[in-house]
């Protein structure tokens, strides 16, 4: 018999960590003398003018701290071997899930590397065409594709795109056939869907131009327009909120083209909800919710007959239908009734999907007009299934399904028989089957119980020494469901653990949960992920030396508070595109948006208090030791400013005990993280997971030798 020897080659840990390097020299950071007084408190902010993201001052602070942060990660030794792995596993076909426009099919296409996806079409033939290349829209990748909807009949559209990051966007119409630019761009739009009126014009949102710095300063009367085609912007008409003053103005058009609904909210939670009779051009804008204490929104309807989602005496939200003609709440009466697991509705081909998360795991049924349940959606497994969108006259309904091991494979399913079939598996070079993926549940600090997810290679040896990324969010309502990530496939390829704690003030359990994470109960977000990796470390997944705790935008927030309050706790801490200076945080961009979910310092002083409590830029302290940091930001980010990172940073750089390095890593024509390009992704991840496993002691990565022996008898 022949007989092959596998040999384990482990990764190298550092006896001492006497061989990294040592004593990072950082950029000198003046500090200013800045006081704010809130309430009878002073409060010192010597880093203000980092703020001013115009100013040469600044620009030369991110020039000097990008020079220390990339040169420290140029000298780790498996940088670029990271890079690679992650290149070579990214590279492979990425096909979306079709729409009908027309006489097209759509859908978007990546040929494995390429900074953006490319959107093709099909004729009636089958014959493909290249229809539209954000790759061309720049040289280097940084402007990329957003919102788009084409005219009723699919010959017009209009689409948006970002330059370098941004969220204000500019917006194109193309003549759909022929493929040309019709008319001049619209320039200064924000945050906005794009809906058309048959093939009239569409409706948009936006701002007007903040005086001062467009990536930061303040932006909160928001407006929605109609654009006539064949007119100048100028012309435009203001539809909603010249009068009535929202931070969030949303409309669209129902399918039928009948009716325009418009959504309008003073915060990231509550909205107002209108409808408009577009059959009549006099008629009056009719007003179904009139306050900001519901999450309400139509999703379709039959006539004069709306279907409306609502989590109006319903936390877990439910589907409500009434007439147009009075659709006030006390005439709502319950479609598909709330139930204990929280709901997100679709409609397409002719039917309601109620899809519903349980535990933060997908569950499916079909309905029909009626309310009648006509199936549950037989699921490939336990992860996320997302799609059940589309027109109503589609015969197919297209879905995806994935999770931490599974890539995104889009399924095609036959409503009227529920047969499912895939459409589009991807050939990605990851043997899910080496890998499981597990549910845990926790317990907080006040008793509550919170779910977990927790990813590895199969036989793991739970001894405290595996390199673990903790990832949570905690905010906004937002659920994180499995996914599939090549990035996450290389750290679980090189032995990591992958964990994803479901915090409260997410959305996985409904409002109640989302509720129970904001304002004057903030800390519980942080006391969940706390207990998260305590959790780790008491069932020896992990230890303190081989964790890092990771987050994004509000999970910037999250890391930088966890990490102020309990350096102790971890190893690494990576928190990106953070909100950090929480008593200031209300006055940039849209950020007085967020107040449903963390109050503002000007609120009361009960409110300043607790919010300074756990703002991560006011608890560094000096002759603290914290964990090994890279702060990463956009230097175009105009959600969440880059200032809140700046000022983490040198806070942190001043204030650092030990030989722990405290970096920023800022990205250069760069934003919140929407549309960024791939190779600038695969960068960035890569810079991650080498700074992160350096720092835990690793000098090499796991590799598998394969030696074969002479054939032995």
């Amino acid at each position: 018999m022949k007989k092959t020897i596998f040999i384990l080659v482990v990764a190298t840990v550092l006896s001492s960590y006497g061989q990294k390097q040592k004593n990072v020299k950082y950029p000198q950071t003046k500090k200013g003398e800045t006081v704010d007084l809130y309430f009878d408190t002073k409060v010192n902010d010597p880093y203000r003018w980092l703020e001013d993201d115009k100013s040469e001052e600044t620009a030369a602070w991110v020039k000097a701290e990008n020079e220390v942060t990339y040169d420290y990660l140029s000298k780790i030794p498996f940088r670029n071997e990271l890079k690679d792995r992650l290149e070579k596993l990214w590279n492979y076909e990425k096909i979306g899930s079709p729409s009908t426009e027309g006489n097209f099919s759509y859908f978007f296409k990546n040929n494995g590397l390429q900074n953006q996806s490319v959107l093709y079409r099909k004729d009636a033939s089958g014959k493909e065409e290249l229809f539209l290349d954000p790759n061309t829209f720049s040289k280097d990748g940084t402007t990329s594709l957003g919102e788009m909807d084409f005219s009723k009949d699919g010959s017009i559209l209009a689409y948006s795109i970002s330059e370098g990051g941004s969220d204000w966007r500019k917006v194109i119409i193309m003549d759909a056939l022929s493929k040309k630019v019709v008319e001049d761009t619209l320039v200064d739009v924000k945050f906005s869907g794009l809906s058309w009126k048959g093939n009239e014009g569409f409706f948009y949102s936006s701002y007007d131009k903040p005086k001062g710095s467009q990536l930061s300063a303040k932006t909160d009367q928001h407006k929605l327009y109609f654009h006539k085609l064949g007119t100048s912007q100028k012309e435009d008409k203001v539809i909603f909120g010249a009068d009535q003053k929202r931070r969030y103005v949303g409309g669209s058009v129902t399918d039928d083209d009948n009716y325009l609904v418009i959504t309008a909210s003073v915060a990231t939670y509550g909205n107002e909800l209108y409808v408009k009779d577009l059959t009549n051009p006099n008629s009056p804008l009719v007003v179904i919710v009139d306050n900001f204490n519901s999450d309400s929104n139509v999703i379709e309807n039959d006539g004069t007959k709306l279907y409306i989602e609502t989590d109006w005496n319903a936390p877990n939200k439910r589907i409500v239908t009434v007439d147009v003609s009075n659709p006030k709440p006390e005439n709502w009466k319950d479609f598909i009734p709330e139930t204990e697991n929280v709901l997100t509705p679709s409609t397409c081909g002719g039917f309601f999907f109620a899809n519903y998360m349980k535990d933060a795991v997908s569950v499916v049924q079909q309905y029909d007009y009626s309310g009648k349940l006509v199936r549950n959606i037989q699921l490939p497994g336990l992860g996320t299934a997302t799609g059940f969108s589309g027109k109503k006259t589609d015969k197919t309904v297209y879905y995806s399904f994935a999770n931490y091991i599974t890539p995104g494979t889009i399924y095609a399913l036959e409503p009227q028989s529920g047969k499912s079939v895939i459409y589009e598996k991807p050939k990605v070079d990851f043997k899910s089957e080496e890998y499981v993926s597990k549910q845990v549940f926790y317990t907080s600090k006040d008793g509550t119980k919170i779910p977990m997810m927790i990813t590895h290679k199969k036989g793991l040896k739970l001894d405290g020494k595996n390199p673990t990324i903790l990832y949570a969010y905690g905010g906004f309502n937002i659920s994180l469901t499995p996914s599939f990530s090549i990035a996450n496939a290389v750290w679980l390829e090189n032995g990591g653990i992958y964990a994803v704690a479901n915090l409260r003030g997410g959305g996985e359990y409904g409002k109640k949960w989302h509720d129970a994470g904001t304002k004057m109960q903030k800390q519980n977000v942080f006391d969940d992920f706390i207990a998260a990796a305590e959790y780790l470390i008491s069932e020896k997944y992990t230890s303190s030396s081989f964790l890092a705790i990771r987050g994004g935008s509000n999970g910037g927030l999250l890391v930088g508070a966890t990490m102020t309050q309990r350096p102790d706790l971890m190893k690494v801490a990576l928190p990106a595109v953070g909100v950090l200076d929480m008593l200031r945080y209300h006055t940039f961009t849209s950020g007085a948006g967020w107040a449903y979910d963390y109050g503002t310092s000007q609120d009361s002083k009960e409110m300043f208090e607790y919010i300074k409590k756990y703002s991560p830029v006011h608890n560094v302290k000096k002759g603290t030791q914290y964990p090994a940091t890279m702060v990463t930001t956009g230097d175009h980010d105009d959600r969440v400013v880059p200032a809140h990172s700046f000022k983490f940073a040198a806070e942190l750089q001043e204030k650092q005990s030990g030989s722990n390095p405290t970096l920023i890593r800022i990205d250069v024509k760069a934003g919140h993280g929407a549309g960024k390009s791939i190779a600038a992704t695969i960068q960035e991840n890569a810079d991650v997971q080498a700074f992160t496993l350096y720092n835990m002691g690793f000098t090499a990565l796991p590799k598998t030798v394969i030696l074969s022996s002479p054939e032995m008898k």
